[in-house]
């Protein structure tokens, strides 16, 4: 962490909008509910209007707060309630260009397709000013993060494996690939701010999962203290074991009450070469999303829950970080030991 003037954030929400390609006379709707950063709120239409942008700022009302943890149907609270309000959805229709600034954000909300469809670009922002400014992204990390996913379209296996015993072979039919890069700058796009990384949502994986000591386990934000084995068959988690994490991580599923919780979701490895892994450890639980563990690079990946191909939706959603690993696609490694290929 480290201390950053308004001045700072303000040069770099520009920046950030300017990668989003934000043209003068566009029109750009700052999102925000009662709980967002006022800091980030007053950068992000600073920035629109040094742009030239015609910028709104409508705050609207904040989702459900999230569940405490292992209870209820998970830790994701529910997406923005103006979401429901057919006049808000279409402020965000119209314009060019929406930076969203609220808790959940439009990602996993049904009017996200519409607000797309419109061609509107959506940017999510939440983590705090240092994390942004550490992993303020650079234009050729979109042609990097495009690469993977053109690598996953044309394949037709990924396999994982680690020193700690993960042996995972995942099957890429129909697995949608894709992938973030910290910005949008294409009609339709939602993109995460910071992010760079690779994934994809296959429907069948088989083998093991072993997370080692020291990966992260998220929205907990709790580093793993010792081995966890998951038993994966068809894309589900048969069983967990090995101690305190494990009894973490079936207690989430169970309490959840979700015919969807041990189910594998989507999965790849992160690109962000500024994401620094103990960042968990150094920030409260409350500001800060992970998105440093997400999209660390060299990690793999991997999600439980929710499964829009397969038309799956839950709240218990977990996205699980991991170092150590090596990840081939048709055998070619793209990862090794945690370690990007190419340096």
């Amino acid at each position: 962490m480290f201390d950053l003037s308004s001045a700072d954030l303000l040069d770099a929400f520009t920046r950030e909008l300017g990668l989003c390609k934000l043209r003068a006379g566009e029109h750009a709707v700052v999102l925000s509910e009662p709980g967002s950063r006022g800091d980030h709120v007053a950068a992000a239409f600073g920035a629109a209007r040094a742009h030239g942008a015609h910028v709104i700022a409508a705050t609207v009302p904040g989702g459900r707060p999230a569940a405490p943890s292992g209870a209820g149907r998970g830790t994701a609270p529910e997406p923005a309630a103006m979401l429901d309000d057919a006049a808000a959805r279409a402020l965000l229709t119209a314009a060019d260009l929406v930076v969203d600034l609220t808790r959940e954000g439009v990602l996993h909300s049904p009017a996200q397709r519409e607000i797309l469809h419109s061609g509107t670009r959506i940017l999510y922002v939440h983590e705090p000013p240092g994390v942004l400014l550490r992993n303020l992204p650079e234009e050729a990390d979109k042609a990097r993060a495009q690469e993977g996913a053109r690598l996953l379209a044309r394949s037709s296996v990924m396999r994982v494996a680690s020193a700690a015993g993960t042996d995972l072979t995942v099957s890429l039919a129909r697995s949608h690939p894709g992938f973030q890069c910290g910005f949008t700058d294409d009609p339709g796009r939602w993109d995460h701010w910071p992010s760079t990384m690779v994934l994809c949502w296959p429907e069948v994986s088989e083998g093991r999962i072993v997370l080692a000591e020291g990966d992260i386990v998220l929205p907990f934000q709790t580093y793993v203290r010792q081995p966890v084995t998951l038993e994966i068959a068809d894309g589900h988690i048969r069983e967990v074991t090995g101690g305190a994490g494990a009894a973490l991580l079936s207690a989430f599923f169970d309490e959840s009450g979700d015919r969807w919780a041990r189910s594998l979701s989507h999965m790849g490895w992160g690109l962000m070469r500024g994401a620094d892994w103990f960042a968990s450890a150094t920030y409260g639980r409350g500001d800060l999303m992970g998105m440093d563990a997400r999209a660390f690079a060299g990690n793999f990946l991997w999600s439980t829950g929710p499964h829009p191909y397969l038309h799956r939706e839950t709240d218990a959603h977990l996205d699980i970080a991991m170092r150590g690993c090596t990840v081939t696609v048709d055998g070619v490694r793209v990862v090794t030991d945690g370690q990007l290929a190419g340096g």
